[in-house]
């Protein structure tokens, strides 16, 4: 095995040209590496994709066009941990733009079905606080939201009255 770490492998019905650029798009230290088209033996039609190699935020993945049998789930998503909100909303507008949908607890479903989960990354201290009162406050505040607001968060993590 190479030292290069891994790939994550997305399947698609299609559209793996066209997710590898929207993901190059939503995040910086992106971009489109090596695509791969059928040739003339098939068994798809010739010049069309059958993968695309691309890396976004710096993890590689290669998206490959195989065919309408399986499709994304939510046993697998990806975390985003943010900063501050602007990063949330940033993240949230991108990966829901054109058909995906928002979701409880900051996840979400791009266009394409892939499950994001754009975390708010003070969160996991709060949630995790050994103080079991913040930690609760935290949490509940945070099961009643869709895309997370950090300031709200905060202010339940605190035992401010929002």
């Amino acid at each position: 095995m190479t030292t290069d770490g891994f790939t994550t492998c997305l399947w698609f019905d299609g559209q793996a040209e066209e997710a590898a650029q929207h993901y190059v798009s939503v995040f910086e230290n992106s971009r489109i590496g090596r695509v791969v088209r059928w040739g003339e033996s098939g068994p798809g039609p010739a010049g069309s994709v059958l993968t695309v190699e691309f890396t976004a935020n710096g993890q590689k993945f290669v998206a490959l066009n195989g065919g309408p049998e399986f499709r994304f789930n939510e046993a697998i998503s990806f975390q985003i941990l943010c900063a501050d909100q602007d990063e949330i909303d940033h993240y949230w507008t991108k990966l829901t733009e054109n058909g995906g949908e928002g979701g409880p607890c900051g996840w979400l479903k791009d266009k394409y079905g892939v499950s994001w989960q754009v975390v708010y990354a003070p969160l996991l201290d709060m949630i995790g606080d050994p103080d079991p009162e913040k930690a609760a406050r935290a949490t509940k505040a945070m099961m009643g939201m869709g895309k997370l607001d950090a300031a709200a968060l905060e202010q339940a993590y605190a035992g401010e009255q929002g």
